[in-house]
């Protein structure tokens, strides 16, 4: 080591200058202009009320929402009443809605401790998803993958409450098989139950019982939901990356939540399904990334590799490919990293190729903070070639994100809706933009509620919270129902986040100097 001395120099040089240029661009020199976590942190959760499907409780803080949708799974003679929408639409869409599941319930394990009352609301969250995915999966060898005929919900703009279109149910099964939404959905019960293993003992059984029996359905009969439900689940939650990381992503949450060899023995026996590359959809043409640097809904790579990365640092080397990968993540993202495959706005945002930008930056963010913390009981740096990265660095590179998106930006304003003086005030969401049943009893049709989809009057009702897909690459944003990319909210853009704001509610006055 003592001959790389002289080398590390320069690699410092750039790891400072780097880390001064990006906290510049995003105004996070010191604690005292930073946003109000705890504020943002209340915001982000109650955020998943107003996405909740079904029979609400007494207990609801978003009032002007109502029930809605009480007769879903009729069609099949199943209850399939709760869950949450996806985003500004109606329709329950299971393989992003387990994701933001899973999201939540990771949030919770890694984070709760630092929520204080709220981890009460965020437990709430997963709780309304976790029951639901219970609903879905009650029939044996069998799961429900959607609620609702897609194409005939985006072809009307109206309340949830007022739903007049087809509410089909769509399952997979031993013939139709469906591996990345029942693989995901079981990744989802069993974070679901680690979350739950401190308050609710029965509960937490139950909900591992039930992963342990998805996931080996979702082994057992491989197959993937674009060839069984595709005609309503694409083009707008297609699968494209594969269902090979949706096994290892439950099997990793699996091997956490028992320790048990048999998913650990998986995890090694089949990293090499984690091919090098990743094919993503982008605006309707395929783009192609490194599967190390993809996480999200739809590719759970750099999420596995992270996850994963915790128990190999403690008896491997770091030559183990999940560590590899894990850095290799990191040195995609870095911005003076030689490897970096995303951009940054002159305003320091993380941009990637695609719609709904902010579904990659609260994501990676995420992973960014899960891993620093990792490094940091190992004691390990990341190289990315001659820059040396330290924990810190990580926890500064996702805190410039989190401050850009609560207003501390060029533009001034906030992505978060209710956050601050300056917020999206006509977003893309039906609920939030058509009068509630409170100011309007009387039905809203198909059709009716494109008045207010039109009207360039602000939304009718706040849905306090929702983070919307965010800025152009160039900083500019236009505040726009018909500018669905930029301003459609969506329950994965802020499950993340929700951890990322309690981490930083917590540290933010430990995290304004570098560890170098």
């Amino acid at each position: 080591m003592a001959g790389k001395c002289n080398s590390l120099i320069p690699a410092l040089l750039i790891i400072l200058t780097g880390t001064v240029m990006i906290m510049m661009k995003a105004g996070t020199s010191s604690a005292s202009n930073s946003p109000d976590y705890a504020d943002a942190l209340s915001k982000c959760i109650l955020f998943f009320e107003g996405q909740r499907s079904g029979k609400l409780p007494s207990t609801q803080r978003m009032t002007w929402r109502k029930d809605s949708a009480l007769r879903d799974g009729s069609d099949i003679g199943m209850d399939l009443v709760g869950g949450y929408y996806d985003a500004g639409d109606n329709v329950k869409f299971h393989f992003p809605m387990a994701f933001t599941v899973t999201m939540l319930a990771w949030s919770v394990i890694d984070f709760g401790k630092y929520m204080g009352w709220e981890k009460k609301h965020a437990l709430e969250a997963v709780r309304w998803g976790s029951d639901y995915l219970l609903k879905a999966t009650s029939v044996g060898h069998v799961v429900v993958g959607q609620v609702a005929d897609s194409n005939g919900d985006h072809n009307c703009w109206e309340r949830p409450e007022d739903m007049d279109t087809p509410r089909t149910s769509y399952v997979v099964n031993e013939t139709n098989p469906g591996t990345e939404v029942s693989a995901e959905i079981a990744a989802a019960l069993a974070a679901s139950s680690i979350a739950f293993k401190a308050s609710d003992a029965n509960y937490s059984a139950l909900l591992l019982q039930r992963s342990k029996q998805v996931f080996d359905f979702a082994d057992g009969y491989q197959g993937s939901y674009n060839l069984s439900i595709g005609e309503v689940a694409c083009p707008f939650y297609c699968d494209y990356s594969g269902y090979a990381d949706e096994l290892l992503w439950a099997a990793a949450w699996l091997y956490k939540a028992t320790q048990r060899p048999y998913y650990w023995k998986y995890l090694g026996e089949n990293i090499h399904h984690l091919e090098s590359i990743v094919v993503r959809n982008i605006h309707g043409n395929p783009y192609v990334g490194a599967s190390f640097a993809e996480f999200g809904w739809d590719a759970k790579h750099a999420g596995i590799n992270v996850l994963v990365s915790q128990w190999v640092m403690k008896h491997y080397s770091n030559d183990n490919p999940y560590i590899l990968n894990a850095d290799k993540f990191v040195c995609s993202i870095l911005p003076e990293s030689p490897s970096k495959s995303v951009t940054y706005t002159p305003g320091g945002l993380l941009i990637k190729p695609g719609g709904s930008n902010t579904q990659h930056v609260t994501a990676s963010s995420f992973l960014l903070i899960v891993y620093s913390r990792y490094m940091r009981v190992a004691h390990k740096l990341v190289r990315c070639g001659d820059v040396i990265v330290t924990p810190s660095r990580l926890i500064n590179i996702a805190r410039s994100q989190v401050d850009y998106l609560l207003g501390n930006n060029p533009l001034g304003r906030s992505y978060m809706v209710g956050f601050g003086p300056k917020f999206p005030r006509k977003i893309h969401h039906r609920g939030a933009t058509i009068p509630s049943i409170d100011k309007h009893p009387q039905k809203i049709g198909c059709r009716d509620g494109d008045q207010y989809l039109y009207s360039q009057n602000p939304d009718m009702n706040q849905l306090t919270g929702a983070i919307i897909g965010g800025p152009a690459g160039d900083d500019s944003f236009s505040d726009s129902r018909m500018n669905v990319g930029q301003t459609e909210p969506t329950t994965y853009i802020n499950a993340p986040f929700v951890g990322v704001l309690a981490y930083f509610k917590s540290t933010a006055l430990k995290n304004t100097t570098f560890d170098i």
